[in-house]
């Protein structure tokens, strides 16, 4: 009987799925809807090389233990101690450091425990006060792209800002090319496997056998008829910006008044701009009610605080927008334990940044594969068994 399984989208998840499946001894063909791989690792062609989103890694997870053992993640880069510098935009001014509150919450409180069930402004502000928490959940929308974090799961929020800010050996890692060179690795490595990848290849209906469904919970919802597959995200407007290098531009930056977040992507790695000139990119969540071109127009006030001068030093830009794909936000009472199941039955497996899996955005997208890449390989070895 044959060991077949089949993915269902190439992105991050869709290849990480297809490899651990690989790897399982099953036969796995790889359908990608669109004519290259990488999903929303994707990114631009040289000599601007720029992400949907942030593109970094954390170092503190099994999505990382993955990775590295197979050698996947490359070379990494960081950006020079006098490149190295930081910026805190609050109460209307740009700062070199965070308010004194925000970080006794994060030295005084690290160890602490956060409810579920309690939303985190309520939460924050009982203990720090409102101020506080309100910078602090502005300083973590870089991950929930979210313009109203506070209303989010205090233990979610939590874990967020203590593996981001609180007190340790710095976990975050850039890999020099970006997520687009550990793309283009995992694709090496799951040809390598025997992986038959098809592109321009969109799936419309199951086959017979275990498939892993690696694509957004929309597409997902379609393809297997499933109204349930929801999960809420954040929404927000990005600018990717190349200038020619300036003395004042900041590393990275947090807006604490209102969720912006700015990061130098060329300072660690040049090979994604051209010589003489920085690349970054700037977020800004979307409040409610709020268009995405009167978020862009905070977006821009912003990068004068964080690339000062920069409308008279562009080279290249480029504006985008993520709704609802900025991977999953748990509300109070929810952990990501209730988001959709990875195993859906009938051989069927959810992967992807929006799914039953542990981590943010693109650790659940790989820590989801690996789950979904186990039980599809239990099922059609299971098969293969009874066949026998």
């Amino acid at each position: 009987m044959s060991k077949e399984i089949t993915v269902v989208g190439g992105g991050l998840a869709g290849l990480v799925a297809a490899i651990a499946s690989a790897e399982a001894g099953a036969s796995v063909t790889l359908h990608e809807a669109h004519a290259t791989l990488g999903g929303r690792g994707r990114a631009t062609p040289a000599p601007y090389i720029a992400h949907e989103g942030a593109h970094v890694f954390y170092a503190d997870g099994p999505h990382w233990d993955w990775l590295a053992e197979r050698e996947l993640i490359g070379r990494l880069g960081r950006p020079s101690p006098r490149e190295m510098r930081a910026g805190f935009v609050w109460n209307g001014r740009l700062r070199r450091r965070p308010p004194a509150g925000f970080l006794r919450m994060m030295m005084l409180g690290r160890h602490r425990t956060a409810p579920v069930d309690q939303d985190f402004f309520s939460w924050a502000a009982g203990l720090y006060g409102e101020e506080t928490a309100r910078w602090a959940a502005n300083a973590i929308a870089v991950v929930t792209y979210d313009a109203d974090t506070g209303r989010l799961s205090a233990a979610f929020v939590w874990e967020l800002l203590r593996r981001v800010f609180a007190p340790k050996i710095p976990a975050v890692r850039w890999v020099i090319g970006g997520w687009q060179a550990v793309i283009e690795r995992l694709a090496t490595r799951a040809r390598e496997l025997g992986v038959r990848i098809e592109l321009k290849s969109r799936v419309t209906e199951l086959p017979g056998h275990p498939t892993i469904v690696a694509t957004e919970l929309s597409s997902a919802r379609a393809l297997l008829g499933d109204d349930s597959l929801r999960w809420q995200s954040g929404h927000c407007v990005m600018l990717d910006l190349a200038v020619r290098k300036g003395p004042h531009d900041l590393f990275i930056c947090w807006d604490l008044d209102a969720g912006g977040f700015h990061e130098s992507y060329s300072m660690q790695d040049p090979t994604v701009a051209p010589h003489g000139e920085s690349l970054f990119q700037i977020d800004m969540p979307v409040s409610t009610a709020e268009s995405d071109a009167d978020a862009r127009q905070r977006l821009e006030s912003f990068a004068d605080l964080a690339v000062p001068g920069w409308r008279e030093r562009v080279t290249w830009r480029r504006y985008g927008t993520a709704r609802g794909r900025a991977g999953a936000l748990d509300l109070p009472g929810q952990t990501w334990r209730d988001r959709p199941a990875i195993e859906r039955g009938d051989g069927v497996f959810l992967a992807g940044d929006m799914v039953a899996a542990p981590g943010m955005r693109g650790e659940i997208a790989i820590n989801s594969a690996i789950r979904a890449a186990a039980g599809a390989t239990r099922a059609v070895m299971g098969a293969a068994r009874s066949a026998a």
